[in-house]
């Protein structure tokens, strides 16, 4: 048997209790490790050099782990130590799913499913508004860009606008029951044809388009079968569609024509059109969208087409893509679809609080400053500083304990954030002060820069007593930092828990109401 890789974490003095306490269940024959804790108290505001010159990395480490909020630049790091080093996850709590202690290593890069996204009216708009569109649609994952004819709405400006979309490097779909316009868009070289039934098929040996075939009625499988059959004889590509239905009116049906389908014709390609469920179900599209692309997987469908009329289904090309992502590599794994991360949940996380009442409780009676936290636990939303330390769940209800009537600015912010964690608390979704919520696929994450501070805000208390506490928040992050510590896997004591101060560090960063800002800014 291998020997255990040596793990050594880096932290400050803050959190090195939660970390010893989390380290100390890592499986031994998998791991062992070994606590930097660089002496100071705030993990966030450790620089580059304050590790380097702090912090020695004991013989044998094979692997450094760096906080999830240091802002220090792991490849530099690298360099100095000589040992591989990486950001860790935020939290402590996650650190052995990050470790892949989860069972399985999670890979989304990977699908078998491919997205046709119609632009539903597209008669109705120019070939320059339509190329946009299309251009859009695949940067959110669409494969396919699929033209929707209307009915009794001419399409002039068809050819020309497969053709653009062609010249761009996309891929074209063209959906329409006029016969007529499916020709012309097969002559101006799309590459798909929805939906062609047995009695429009003659169509399929005039282009070398690929038809998508659907049964001339929903529930007369038969039709299609017969479909089938002669693109089988002729040995011509083709996708079979036996049509989703919408519930109320034939879903549960139409999902049992799926699978006989694919009883009948196992090694076929398939699609399923998901609009139907979810552009006429209000409910949040992200869930029904997983339990569609979920039922493709089973059934080894490929290709989906969907569309986004509705406002409730803004999202349906991300949602798709991560759905397939998430599906394929479950499938892969011969597993359920879960612990393959958060993008398929939006309005609740799997594990939203990552801090009891308890801890909470503790770290605010370290607390030596004015500047308010916010955390929230099972109990509630949590703000202390050294003087308050309140607990609710009305996120208005806190103003009479937070002293911050004379500063406008202050109680924006704390309105703000106390808001942000009412609605965390209420939904059961993970909370972190300064940063915003998690909606998974459902909205568009910050793109941040891992190695720098945040800019600052207008969030530091000057409210009564504002000059003496600003001048005590100048602190320097070292000033108070005690001597460099290495606790090892098996030696472990029970060091006290110690609490952020605001303060800056070598390089004049602060922490102001829990935001990291660089030096000179207030």
């Amino acid at each position: 048997m291998s020997a255990p890789e040596h793990l050594v974490f880096i932290t400050g003095r803050m959190a090195k209790a939660r970390l010893e306490k989390v380290a100390a269940t890592l499986p031994t024959e998998r791991f062992a490790w070994s606590i930097a804790d660089a002496g100071v108290k705030v993990a966030a505001l450790m620089t580059e050099e304050i590790i380097r010159r702090r912090v020695t990395i004991p013989e044998g480490a094979t692997r450094i782990v760096l906080p999830g909020r240091c802002r220090a630049n792991p490849e530099a790091l690298a360099a100095h130590f000589g040992v591989p080093v990486e950001r860790g996850p935020d939290e402590v709590v996650d650190l052995p799913a990050y470790l892949g202690l989860a069972g399985r290593k999670v890979d989304l890069s990977r699908h078998d499913l491919r997205i046709f996204s119609e632009i539903v009216d597209a008669s109705k708009m120019t070939p320059e508004q339509i190329l946009a569109k299309g251009l859009d649609l695949a940067r959110r994952g669409a494969d396919v860009i699929d033209l929707g004819g209307l009915p009794d709405t001419d399409f002039p400006h068809l050819e020309d606008c497969v053709r653009l979309l062609k010249g761009a490097g996309l891929k074209v779909s063209v959906d329409s029951f006029s016969l007529d316009e499916l020709t012309r868009g097969a002559k101006a070289g799309a590459d798909f044809l929805l939906s062609l039934n047995e009695e429009t098929l003659d169509l399929a040996f005039e282009t070398d388009a690929v038809p998508v075939l659907v049964p001339i009625r929903p529930d007369d499988l038969p039709s299609l079968d017969r479909a089938i059959e002669r693109m089988e004889k002729a040995g011509r590509p083709y996708m079979a569609d036996p049509i989703l239905e919408p519930i109320h009116f034939g879903f549960v049906e139409s999902i049992t024509r799926y699978h006989e389908t694919r009883r009948r014709w196992p090694g076929i390609e398939m699609m399923m059109g998901t609009g139907n469920l979810t552009e006429l179900t209000e409910a949040d599209s992200l869930g029904v969208t997983a339990l569609l692309v979920g039922m493709c997987s089973e059934l080894s469908i490929r290709n989906v087409l969907i569309v986004q009329v509705s406002n409730h289904t803004r999202r349906t090309v991300e949602e798709h893509d991560a759905a397939r992502r998430v599906m394929f590599a479950a499938k892969a794994d011969s597993a359920l679809p879960k612990g393959y991360g958060r993008q398929l949940l939006a309005l609740h996380d799997k594990r939203p609080f990552v801090q009891s009442p308890e801890e909470i409780a503790a770290q605010a009676a370290e607390v030596r400053d004015p500047n308010y936290r916010i955390a929230v636990a099972e109990d509630g939303i949590h703000a202390f500083n050294r003087d308050v330390h309140t607990i609710g769940t009305d996120a208005m209800a806190f103003f009479p304990d937070l002293d911050v009537a004379a500063d406008g600015a202050h109680a924006f912010y704390l309105g703000g954030e106390l808001t942000k964690a009412e609605t965390a608390w209420r939904l059961g979704k993970r909370y972190v002060q300064d940063e915003p919520l998690r909606w998974g696929v459902a909205a568009d994450e910050e793109v941040e820069d891992t190695t720098a501070f945040k800019k600052a805000g207008h969030t530091k208390h000057s409210g009564p007593g504002g000059t003496e506490r600003a001048t005590r928040d100048a602190t320097p992050v070292e000033a108070d930092a005690g001597k460099p510590e290495m606790v090892e896997s098996g030696k472990a004591g029970s060091p006290e828990t110690e609490t952020e101060t605001a303060a800056t560090g070598d390089n004049g960063a602060r922490i102001v109401c829990g935001k990291l800002v660089p030096a000179g800014e207030a």
